[in-house]
C-alpha cells in the first residue's frame, strides 16, 4: 500500500497506484476495496506450437509446447501481432472472447498432445502472472517446463514471485531508445532490468529483436542492443526477425533479408555466440542453425520451425569438440528426450 492509500501494483513496471475501483493500465488488474482483482480461470486461445515458434532455440529443440493466453498488455505497440488478445478493452476492434479453464486442464491438455512445456503467451504474461504461477505449478509437477513468452517490462518483485515456477522466459526487446519505448507505453530500462534480473536468477533468456526499418535498424542501435546483451552474457542467443506490415503501422515496408544479416553480424562483433535471424525461412543463410560457438560445428539444422537434424547430445556437450553449449537440452534436466 503507497502513503497515499492507493494499492501498488507490482505485475509490471507501471507499478499503478490505484485508488478503489481503479484499473492499471493493462485495464485487467483491478482494486476492490483493498483487495487487487486479478484475471484468473479462463483462456482466450490455445494452440500446440514447436517450441521453435515462441522462439526458443535452445529449450527442447523439436518438442512441443502447450500455448495459452488471456486478455491484455500494459503496452499498446502499433504493430502488435497478438492486438487481437492484447489490446482488449483498449481497442473497439479487439476481442474480449474467452472460456473458462482451470490450470489441470491446461495441464491435462499439453500431456494428452504430447508437449514438453507450456508457455504463457498471445498476450502479456506478467500482467497476469498469478494465473501463470499457479498453471506453471501444477505443470512443474506434472514434469512440464514451463515459460514465458514477454516484453519482459518487469519488476524485481514479479520476477521473485515467477522464479520458483517458471523455466525459461522470451523478451522482446523493441529499441535501445527510451524514446521509442514511451511511445509503446513502457521504459526501457525496465526491460533492461528485466532481462539482467531474470538472468541473474538463473532462468533460461532467449531474447528478440523485432527489426522495424525506419524503427529500431539503424546501426547505432543495434549495436546498443548487441552490446548490452553481451554484458550481460554473451550466451544469451539474440533473435532478429524480419517485421512485415500489420495492425496500426502498415507504412514500413517489410523487413529485407539483409537487414537481418546485418543485424547478425552486428551481433557477433558484439561478442554474442549465438545470433538468429528469423521469420525469412531460407533467406538467411545458416542463421537458423545452432553452431558450437568453440568449433563451429553445426548441431543443430533448422528451416522456420522445423529441425531438420539435430547432432547435439542431451547432455550439451559438442560432439566434435566437447564444449558445452548454453541451453536447456534434455527434459526433465539431464533426462533424454
Amino acid at each position: 500500500m503507497h502513503a497515499s492509500g492507493k494499492l501498488v501494483c507490482v505485475a509490471c513496471a507501471h507499478r499503478c497506484k490505484l485508488a478503489d475501483g481503479a484499473r492499471g493500465v493493462c485495464l485487467v488488474r483491478a482494486r476492490r476495496d483493498d483487495a487487487l482483482m486479478v484475471p484468473w480461470g479462463y483462456t482466450a486461445g490455445v494452440a500446440v506450437d514447436p517450441i521453435e515458434k515462441k522462439p526458443f532455440f535452445h529449450l527442447l529443440p523439436g518438442s512441443r509446447a502447450l500455448s495459452f493466453g488471456m486478455l491484455g498488455c500494459d503496452l499498446h505497440c502499433a504493430y502488435c501481432q497478438n492486438w487481437i488478445t492484447s489490446q482488449t478493452l483498449r481497442d473497439d476492434q479487439a476481442s474480449d472472447r474467452a472460456m473458462p479453464v482451470t490450470p489441470k486442464q491446461l495441464v491435462d491438455a499439453a500431456l494428452e498432445h504430447g508437449c514438453e512445456s507450456i508457455t504463457s503467451t498471445y498476450n502479456e504474461p506478467l500482467i497476469t502472472a498469478e494465473w501463470g504461477h499457479d498453471v506453471f505449478e501444477l505443470a512443474r509437477a506434472a514434469g512440464l517446463v514451463t515459460s514465458f513468452v514477454s516484453n519482459g517490462h518487469a519488476t524485481p518483485e514479479v520476477l521473485d514471485y515467477m522464479a520458483p515456477v517458471i523455466d525459461a522466459w522470451k523478451v522482446d526487446l523493441k529499441s535501445f531508445d527510451a524514446k521509442t519505448y514511451l511511445a509503446l507505453g513502457g521504459k526501457l530500462q525496465a526491460v533492461l532490468d528485466g532481462i539482467g534480473g531474470i538472468v541473474a536468477r538463473g532462468i533460461w533468456c532467449e531474447v528478440v529483436t523485432l527489426v522495424v526499418p525506419g524503427l529500431n535498424d539503424s546501426d547505432g542501435e543495434l549495436r546498443d542492443i548487441a552490446g548490452f546483451l553481451g554484458s550481460v552474457s554473451p550466451d544469451i542467443p539474440w533473435h532478429v526477425t524480419a517485421f512485415h506490415p500489420d495492425y496500426r503501422m502498415t507504412g514500413p515496408p517489410p523487413t529485407p533479408a539483409r537487414t537481418l544479416l546485418r543485424a547478425a553480424e552486428i551481433g557477433r562483433e558484439a561478442g554474442l555466440r549465438f545470433v538468429y535471424a528469423g521469420n525469412l525461412p531460407g533467406r538467411t543463410g545458416d542463421l537458423e542453425d545452432t553452431r558450437c560457438p568453440t568449433c563451429a560445428a553445426t548441431l543443430i539444422r533448422r528451416s522456420g520451425y522445423t529441425v531438420l537434424a539435430r547432432s547435439l547430445p542431451a547432455d550439451g556437450r559438442c560432439p566434435a569438440c566437447a564444449s558445452p553449449v548454453p541451453g536447456r537440452w534434455s527434459h526433465p534436466w539431464g533426462q533424454v528426450l
